[in-house]
């Protein structure tokens, strides 16, 4: 009678144990992003700033600097001027940046844009569904697009100026 009570606590010590282990990993270790290198893009539309309509797929035939961002993210406010700073150039040579802010209010998300003076387009996803789609976690992200939609490199966190150049130069058009 002992023994066999033994045997129940310890099997279910075991199922306790093996739960929390799945929970731990699944929560923390491992990877739940979508996007990854040589898949293609997920499409999406969304509206910047000034209202206009943002189709990721009229984008094709451009390199796209995808980055998903928040205000209250400090990698995320650091790298912004290096993005403007290189967005002059870089759309010249046919990459464009989308900014994508994770469902922050409108007004918060203007201030921001005008304080740093961002001429690329900035759009916030509302609700989430396109951080979604793509598995954002956590911010900064950056997905890098080639011109026939691919995604070539996906980045997470900050960025550094001599980053920000390397995957720019990544994703230029080769025509």
């Amino acid at each position: 009678m002992k023994q066999r009570r033994l045997i129940m606590r310890a099997s279910i010590l075991f199922v306790i144990a093996a739960a929390l282990g799945y929970t731990f990993y699944s929560n923390f270790f491992a990877d739940h992003s979508v996007a990854k290198a040589g898949n293609d893009s997920v499409n999406f539309v969304l509206h910047d700033l000034e209202g206009e309509r943002l189709e990721l797929d009229e984008l094709k035939g451009k390199g796209v600097f995808l980055n998903f961002w928040g205000t209250y993210c400090r990698p995320c406010e650091k790298e912004m001027p290096v993005m403007e700073n290189l967005y002059q150039e870089y759309k010249e040579k046919g990459v464009e940046i989308v900014a994508v802010n994770v469902s922050e209010p409108e007004l918060t998300v203007e201030r921001f844009v005008s304080r740093y003076k961002l001429s690329f387009p900035v759009a916030i996803d509302k609700g989430m569904k396109v951080s979604d789609a793509y598995g954002i976690n956590p911010l900064p992200t950056t997905i890098l697009i080639d011109e026939q939609g691919t995604i070539v490199h996906v980045h997470q966190g900050g960025m550094t100026d001599k980053m920000v150049r390397e995957f720019m130069e990544k994703i230029v058009p080769a025509s």
